[in-house]
C-alpha cells in the first residue's frame, strides 16, 4: 500500500497534547459556542539542498521512519484509506486518510470519560509538486489545520506561488533555515545539526550561514497554513500558539530528511514505496490492534481540493461529554477520583463524623 503524502509536521502524540491541552480543553467542553469566521493564516518557505525529484523520495522515506518511530503499543498512526484520486484542475494524484492516536495522552480524568476514541484524523491529497493536508480532531470539532504545499526548485524567492489559490490575501510569509535557527531543546540531536553534518554520498555540507543563497541544488517547500480554532475567548491565543508548534515541526522534520539522505539517497520510487509498505506494516504490528473510535460518517467519494476542508464532523460534542448534572457523591467512590474543591468537601464532613473507635 502506497501512502504518498506532502511532507508536513508528523506531530507526535505529545505535540498534540501540547496543543490540545493549551485551547484549554475543560472550558471548551463547557463553552462549545462558536468563534468567528477568522483564521490565522500563514506562509512558510522551508529551502533545502536537494532538487524536487531527490525531496519527493527523501520525504516519503522520512515520513515513514518517523511514524515508525513516534508509533508504540495501542498509540501511533493507523492508515484507514489509501487510493487513487483524480482531481480535474490537478490531475491524477493520490489519497490517503490517517489516525493518530492519542488517549495515552490524556489526563486520567479524561482517558475515564474518552477510553481509545481520541484521535486526530489527516486527510492528504497528494498531486506532487502540489499538496493538501488537513489535520480535524475528534475531540475538538471546532479545530482544524489546513496546509497547502508547492515545491519548487528555487532559493524560496517566489512571491506569487499562491497567488491564483490564495485569492490574493494578504499573509505573513516566514522564511525557515533548517541549520540556524533555533529548535526546543527537546529535538535537539547532534547527528542531526547540520552546521555540522557532512552527506558521504552526495558530498553535501556542512551548510554554512547564507547556504541557500549559493548552495546548488536547492529547491524550496512552500507552505501556506490555515490554522482555525472557533471556540470565543480563546481562538486567536490557540491559533497563534498551533503555529508556533507548526513552525518548529516543520524545521525539525526538514532537518532530518536532509540529516537522514545518507540513508535514502539513490533509491528509486519503487523502492522507497517498498521500504514504505514494509515499514508501515512493522508500525501496524507494533501498535497492535486498535479498539473501536468514536464513528464518522464516510463520504461516498472522496472531495475535490476546493471541498478539501469540509470533514463530515459534527460541530457539537456528543452528548456523553456534556458536563454532568449535580448529583450526590456516592460514598463507595475513591477520594483521588475527585476534584480538588470536592475532595476537600467530602473529607471536611466525612471526618467530623470519624470517632476514634471508626479508625
Amino acid at each position: 500500500m502506497r501512502t504518498e503524502n506532502s511532507f508536513n509536521p508528523m506531530l507526535t502524540g505529545a505535540d498534540w497534547w501540547r496543543i490540545i491541552g493549551h485551547s484549554g480543553l475543560s472550558k471548551f467542553l463547557s463553552e462549545v459556542t462558536g468563534g468567528g469566521d477568522r483564521m490565522l493564516v500563514k506562509e512558510y518557505r522551508i529551502c533545502m539542498p536537494l532538487t524536487t525529484e531527490e525531496y519527493r523520495i527523501g520525504q516519503l522515506y522520512t515520513i515513514s521512519k518517523h511514524s515508525h518511530q513516534e508509533s508504540d503499543r495501542g498509540e501511533g498512526v493507523e492508515v484507514m484509506e489509501n487510493r487513487a484520486h483524480h482531481d480535474p484542475v490537478y490531475g491524477d494524484g493520490q489519497y490517503t486518510e490517517k489516525r493518530v492516536h492519542l488517549s495515552s495522552k490524556l489526563p486520567s480524568w479524561a482517558r475515564a470519560v474518552v477510553p481509545r476514541i481520541f484521535y486526530v484524523c489527516e486527510k492528504a491529497w497528494n498531486y506532487y509538486p502540489y499538496t493538501v493536508t488537513e489535520y480535524t480532531c475528534s475531540f475538538l470539532p471546532k479545530f482544524s489545520i489546513h496546509i497547502e504545499t508547492r515545491y519548487s526548485d528555487d532559493c524560496g524567492d517566489n512571491d506569487n506561488i499562491f497567488s491564483a489559490d490564495s485569492g490574493d490575501e494578504a499573509h505573513e510569509v516566514t522564511h525557515l533555515d533548517i541549520a540556524y535557527d533555533e529548535i526546543p531543546e527537546r529535538y535537539y540531536k547532534s547527528m542531526e545539526d547540520l552546521r555540522h553534518f557532512d552527506s558521504s554520498k552526495t558530498g553535501r555540507g556542512p551548510l554554512q550561514e547564507g547556504w541557500r543563497s549559493h548552495t546548488r541544488p536547492v529547491m524550496c517547500s512552500y507552505k501556506l497554513v490555515n490554522v482555525k480554532f472557533e471556540v470565543w475567548g480563546l481562538q486567536t491565543r490557540v491559533e497563534q500558539f498551533v503555529h508556533k508548534v507548526i513552525r518548529d515541526l516543520l524545521i525539525v522534520g526538514h532537518r532530518q530528511a536532509f540529516a537522514w539522505v545518507d540513508e535514502w539517497y539513490g533509491m528509486t520510487m519503487e523502492e522507497v514505496r517498498e521500504y514504505e509498505k514494509e515499514t508501515q506494516a512493522a508500525t501496524n504490528e507494533k501498535i497492535g490492534p486498535v479498539a473501536p473510535t468514536i464513528t464518522i460518517t464516510p463520504e461516498s467519494l472522496c472531495p475535490a481540493i476546493r471541498s478539501a476542508p469540509a470533514t463530515p464532523i459534527t460541530g457539537e460534542p456528543p452528548e456523553f461529554l456534556t458536563l454532568p448534572k449535580d448529583r450526590p457523591r456516592k460514598t463507595s467512590a475513591p477520594d483521588t477520583l475527585t476534584l480538588p474543591e470536592l475532595r476537600e468537601r467530602a473529607n471536611g464532613p466525612s471526618n467530623n463524623h470519624l470517632s476514634p473507635t471508626d479508625s
